[in-house]
């Protein structure tokens, strides 16, 4: 029998291949650099549900380590896992809300994913709604996170009680002055994100090659996000050099949560309810279109991504890890940024996670409070900006009106779901309205005929 020929092993890869190619960096620097793309979001939002409400960090960092590593896997390109943005916000400004209840609104949540992935649902919601809709939700996600960040960066945080609490001064380790100067840091190094593209993609030779675009593909490959959070940890330790005395080391215990018929009810209701909506708009049909606008060719259904996010939830909540992950299409945008490109990425943030989760457990809440939050939210801002230029691409003076219409609803009423509506609404009037035009205008040029 003759050997398979490599064309053939190229078109029909086995697993092994798929997994490794998915998993191989394209540039060592950029793909760690990448990996830090997400953590304006990601941190914040942990660390105040671990401030307010007593999450397990460690059972939540072992937990989305292993989900990185395995989405990484599965899809071959940096696809994030974050924390769902309602179920936070609901269960840090009710104090009513413990741990049971947050956790069944994850189940409940990722449950109803996994049936609408597993139907074929999500795929026929993603086919129907129309581009200049999901633009303007990524459009108000985008401009979301740039607006918090700016906050961060501004306003001195209490993630506890998820308010700010005073102007931040202009000197010190976590001053303004630090903050603008990593933000003109990452500008200088990466541009508008142009670079890192036309250094990927062009082929220029040597002779001809001009010593401007050889220090432009030096810059480019500079790790700026990497430097700027090693910058943050270092300087959480100058804040407080006592937080070393509250290390210990091992992992955290790993406990079944007992969710009660109360809890059950009040998580569906008051959480899953309005969380529903922005999951199914940002966490999947979102981040479906902007892989495959960042990543020709890997366009991935709404069916696996809808049932990733609800297998996610439906195994980590049990156990306390953290609420309701999902694919936010913010972490991908912030990844892709500052130069993720594969699975690797993801993978290589995941592995760090568990790591964390596995020597120092819930103790690294003591480093992470003492992190400069001005350093999360440059990094969250330019993730914000990366998601919002995504919708450059309405050229009509019809999909950008549905799409700012869209975005004005979901910023203003502070909800995807409402953004979403008013877009759908104006998008059936126009298109109405224009089917109406046509047949008149068909109507005058038959009866003009002779």
């Amino acid at each position: 029998m003759e050997s398979q020929s490599p064309q053939t092993t190229e078109n029909n890869p086995t697993m092994a291949h798929k997994l490794k190619r998915n998993l191989t960096f394209r540039s060592k620097w950029a793909e760690l650099n990448g990996a830090m793309g997400d953590l304006g979001t990601y941190t914040p939002i942990v660390l105040a549900l671990t401030l307010a409400k007593d999450l397990n960090l460690g059972t939540t960092l072992i937990f989305t380590g292993a989900y990185n590593i395995v989405t990484g896997a599965i899809y071959g390109v940096p696809m994030p896992v974050q924390p769902m943005k309602s179920i936070a916000a609901a269960a840090i400004s009710d104090s009513g809300f413990n741990i049971p209840e947050i956790m069944a609104a994850g189940i409940c949540t990722g449950g109803i994913l996994l049936v609408l992935g597993a139907t074929g649902l999500m795929q026929l919601v993603y086919k129907l709604i129309p581009l200049s809709v999901v633009r303007g939700i990524q459009l108000a996600q985008g401009l979301s996170f740039a607006m918090s960040a700016v906050k961060y960066i501004r306003k001195v945080q209490d993630f506890s009680k998820s308010k700010s609490i005073g102007n931040r001064h202009w000197l010190g380790l976590d001053g303004l002055v630090l903050a603008i100067v990593c933000a003109c840091f990452i500008i200088v190094v990466n541009g508008a994100g142009e670079e890192r593209n036309e250094t990927e993609t062009d082929v220029v030779d040597e002779e001809t090659n001009s010593k401007t675009k050889r220090i432009r593909r030096i810059m480019a490959n500079i790790p700026s996000a990497f430097i700027i959070f090693m910058l943050g940890v270092v300087l959480a330790f100058i804040r407080r050099p006592a937080v070393v005395k509250h290390i210990k080391f091992g992992p955290s215990s790993i406990d079944v949560v007992q969710i009660t018929g109360h809890a059950w009810k009040e998580g569906f209701i008051k959480e899953t309810v309005p969380q529903l909506p922005l999951s199914i708009l940002n966490s999947v049909i979102a981040v479906c279109k902007l892989s495959s606008d960042l990543f020709p060719g890997k366009e991935f259904s709404a069916t696996s991504v809808s049932i990733t996010v609800g297998l996610m939830n439906l195994l980590g909540c049990w156990f306390g890890a953290m609420p309701s992950c999902c694919h936010g299409a913010g972490g991908l945008a912030g990844q892709y940024k500052f130069g993720g490109r594969s699975g690797g990425c993801v993978a290589i943030l995941g592995a760090a996670k568990m790591v964390l989760g596995l020597v120092l457990g819930t103790s690294l809440v003591v480093i992470l409070h003492q992190f400069p939050v001005g350093l999360l939210g440059v990094l969250l801002l330019f993730a914000g900006i990366e998601l919002a230029m995504t919708c450059r691409d309405m050229n009509s003076k019809g999909e950008a009106f549905v799409m700012l219409i869209c975005t004005a609803v979901s910023l203003v009423g502070s909800s995807a779901a409402l953004g979403f509506l008013s877009g759908i609404v104006v998008h059936l009037i126009l298109k109405l309205r224009d089917f109406g035009r046509d047949r008149s205008c068909s109507t005058i040029n038959i009866r003009a005929t002779p």
